[in-house]
């Protein structure tokens, strides 16, 4: 039991620091959350949990797979609110759709190609 609330209570103070640090500068915030920290964790957790440094880099090498399409969120959502006036919601949304569309295409050109993420 405590082993999992020390992770939850690790992640979630990273996630509210980095929103709080993003109120005082946005630049600061997201340079914070852009560290692959979440990554970092999830890793680590992995391993503490399992022992197992090669279930650690599989989950390392998915989600440098992942990556690129993830991007799309950052695309689409300043480009919805900053260019076209779109609120907060149906510009998350709209990132949310595409980051899920380019996984999808990601994912079908990976299985093409016979990498397995």
């Amino acid at each position: 039991m405590w082993p999992y609330l020390a992770k939850i209570l690790v992640s979630a103070l990273i996630l509210v620091g980095a929103a709080e640090l993003g109120k005082r500068s946005a630049f600061a915030g997201a340079v914070l959350i852009s560290l692959p920290l979440s990554t970092v964790l999830a890793m680590t957790w992995l391993y503490l949990d399992t022992g197992d440094a090669r279930a650690s880099a599989a989950l390392a090498e998915g989600v440098a797979w992942l990556v690129l399409p993830s991007l799309a969120l950052f695309v689409v959502m300043p480009w919805a609110i900053l260019r076209q006036g779109w609120g907060y919601w149906p510009s998350l949304l709209a990132g949310c759709a595409a980051t899920a569309l380019c996984y999808g295409a990601t994912w079908a050109l990976l299985r093409r190609f016979g990498v397995s993420p």
